[in-house]
């Protein structure tokens, strides 16, 4: 009952703040995690995580990103897999070809990619939409 042999929780688990990419700190390579990220810096390669990722407003990543759902203050240019929601705040800089869910979009956030956007599996809910003016504004409704 009071045994000191219990597994260590991982800090996600517990509350902990997500790994963590900070402001003026470049990085070249793959990163494959299990753990939810937060990206401040710049990152050329490719993520893929069973948790969130997190584009800080200072934050850039070129490549391919994979993961459940992501926040995007910053910019991104690549491939972006986002199997639940993708949030862009008013800062965002998307350009590329985005696969998601479910889409929130600020007034203000550039969104310059093919995006496809669907429901759960199966559910046959797919609708595609090309942007074409960096100006261009994207809404969720």
């Amino acid at each position: 009952m009071f045994s000191d042999r219990q597994k260590p929780k991982a800090m996600n688990e517990i509350g902990g703040q997500p790994n963590r990419i900070e402001k003026n700190t470049k990085i070249k390579g793959d990163i494959i995690s299990e753990a939810d990220f937060r990206i401040d810096g710049k990152l050329d390669g490719n993520v893929k995580t069973s948790g969130k990722v997190v584009i800080g407003k200072d934050g850039y990543i070129h490549g391919k990103v994979e993961c459940v759902n992501a926040d995007i203050e910053g910019s991104f240019n690549g491939e972006l897999l986002v199997t639940d929601l993708l949030s862009l705040k008013a800062s965002a800089v998307i350009e590329g070809t985005v696969t998601v869910s479910k889409l929130a979009v600020e007034p203000g956030a550039t969104f310059n990619a093919a995006c496809t956007m669907g429901g759960k599996k199966g559910s046959g809910n797919n609708a595609g939409f090309k942007s074409a003016n960096s100006n261009d504004t994207a809404k969720a409704s």
